[in-house]
C-alpha cells in the first residue's frame, strides 16, 4: 500500500467525434477547449478558467469498437510497478507501459470486474486542487462495480484509499463513500442487474442542476436519470452526451 493515498489526477473522453462532443461540453459544463499541440495526435484540453481539468480525443485506431466513454487517470509513483501490482491483484493491463512525450507515462488498466481507469505519471506538476463544487472541475468518482466488497479491496489494497461515510440504500444495498486523502471524492457501490458492465462514472460540478439539464437536452444529450437530492443536499442527474458517453452532473443549488 502506498504510503500516501493516489489520487485522481486527470479525466479523459475518448469519442467517436471529437469536434461535436466538444462543443457540447463547451456549452454544457462551460469549459474552454484549447488544441495541445501534441504532434502527430489530436487531442483538446478542456480547461476551467485558468486551470485544465480534462482532455479530449478521438478514438484511436486501436480502440475501433470501444463505446465513447470517460476515462480517470490515477496518478502513481511508477506506472510500471503499479502495472504489475494491478496483475497481482487481479486486474488486467490493456495497454502497456508506455510515455507521452514531454507529459509522462501511463498504463491501461480493468480492475478484476472490467471497469477501467489509467495508471499516471506526470513530468511536471498536475493542476492544484479546487475548492469543493467549483463549477466545471469533477466533483466525484463514482464506481459501479459487479460486487462492492472485492472491488473495495482491490482499490484500497492497491492505492491506499480509505472509506469515509457508508450509506444504506436499502434495496440498492451500500453506497460507501471514499477519501485519497482528505474529503471524500467518490463513492461504489455494487451496481444494479439492470446496469451494463462494470464502470467508473465522473460527476461534473455545475452552478445550477435545472439549468445544466436544460443545456444537456438543448445540445443533443439524454437525461438518463431525473435530477434529484444526495445525502448532504447536493443535487445530481446522470447523462449520456450525443455520442453517446455516460457523464454525470453535480451542483450545490437546484
Amino acid at each position: 500500500m502506498p504510503e500516501t493515498p493516489n489520487q485522481f489526477v486527470w479525466h479523459e473522453l475518448m469519442t467517436s467525434d471529437a469536434n461535436a462532443a466538444e462543443s457540447f461540453y463547451v456549452n454544457v459544463i462551460g469549459w474552454e477547449a484549447k488544441d495541445s499541440g501534441m504532434p502527430g495526435q489530436s487531442y483538446t484540453l478542456l480547461s476551467a478558467g485558468a486551470t485544465m481539468v480534462a482532455g479530449l480525443m478521438p478514438t484511436p485506431p486501436h480502440a475501433a469498437g470501444v463505446p465513447p466513454n470517460w476515462m480517470g487517470y490515477i496518478g502513481v509513483n511508477d506506472v510500471d510497478a503499479y502495472a504489475e501490482r494491478v496483475k497481482a491483484a487481479g486486474g488486467s493491463i490493456c495497454r502497456d507501459p508506455e510515455d507521452i512525450p514531454n507529459i509522462g507515462r501511463f498504463s491501461v488498466a480493468q480492475d478484476p470486474h472490467g471497469a477501467m481507469f489509467t495508471l499516471f505519471s506526470g513530468s511536471g506538476e498536475m493542476p492544484p486542487a479546487a475548492a469543493p463544487g467549483t463549477p466545471g472541475h469533477v466533483g466525484w468518482n463514482e464506481l459501479h462495480a459487479d460486487d462492492l466488497d472485492s472491488a473495495w479491496a482491490f482499490y484500497s489494497g492497491l492505492f491506499g484509499w480509505t472509506k469515509a461515510e457508508a450509506v444504506d440504500m436499502g434495496p440498492m444495498g451500500i453506497y460507501q463513500t471514499f477519501a485519497t486523502g482528505g474529503a471524500p471524492v467518490g463513492g461504489m457501490m455494487t451496481k444494479m442487474p439492470e446496469a451494463p458492465a462494470p464502470s467508473w462514472l465522473y460527476y461534473f460540478n455545475v452552478d445550477a442542476i435545472d439549468a445544466a439539464v436544460a443545456r444537456v437536452t438543448e445540445f443533443g444529450g439524454k437525461i438518463m436519470q431525473d435530477p434529484h437530492q444526495v445525502p448532504g443536499g447536493s443535487w445530481i442527474v446522470v447523462a449520456l452526451d450525443p455520442q453517446g458517453a455516460s457523464f454525470a452532473l453535480v451542483a450545490l443549488k437546484r
